[in-house]
């Protein structure tokens, strides 16, 4: 029997590695290593070092789109829905700094039907916020903007607050991105 434990542990030590070394300059016998087991060991857990890049991203990438749903589907205005939105990525963020990382760092790295599928989630959640910005603007919340260029400075700019995280809390760096981006759109 595979101990859970053993699983997430190795799961965490190669976020980690992954993270600080990148996916391509860490090799299971980096991993096997910050784990303190035998490299061969190793794939009694996990079939393969892309298996683990796997497991991440699409954790991950569930993760944003069960906030993501959960956050916005009681929310009124599309203020509120694409406030809420913004609260809900940064908050699987803040509290997946590694995994986070190696989520937007270091999916491209993911192969073949794992690869494709997994551009087609990224194309989705990104179509989440198309959508927001899109029916803000139907509904005359946000000035008559381009959608596209709207949702990627959007995520962008969440996607790259986890260096503000390690030097500011959470609290604060929600509020600065929800006022900033929000303020930028409004009517």
């Amino acid at each position: 029997m595979i101990s859970a434990s053993r699983k997430a542990h190795i799961r965490n030590s190669a976020q980690k590695l992954f993270q600080e070394k990148g996916y391509a300059a860490t090799s299971m016998r980096d991993l096997a290593k910050e784990v303190g087991v035998e490299a061969p060991s190793l794939y009694n857990h996990f079939s393969s070092k892309n298996e683990l890049l796997k497991e991440i991203c699409f954790d991950i990438a569930s993760q944003f789109f069960t906030s993501f749903k959960t956050a916005t589907e009681n929310q009124n205005t599309y203020s509120e829905k694409l406030s809420a939105a913004i609260k809900a990525h940064l908050l699987i963020v803040y509290g997946n700094i590694d995994a986070s990382t190696v989520f937007f760092e270091e999916w491209s790295f993911l192969e073949g039907a794992d690869l494709a599928k997994f551009k087609k989630l990224r194309i989705f959640y990104q179509q989440q916020f198309k959508t927001l910005v899109e029916k803000g603007i139907e509904a005359k919340e946000f000035k008559n903007i381009d959608v596209n260029l709207t949702a990627f400075t959007i995520l962008s700019t969440l996607n790259a607050t986890r260096e503000l995280f390690k030097k500011n809390s959470f609290e604060k760096v929600t509020e600065h991105c929800i006022k900033i981006l929000l303020n930028g759109i409004k009517h």
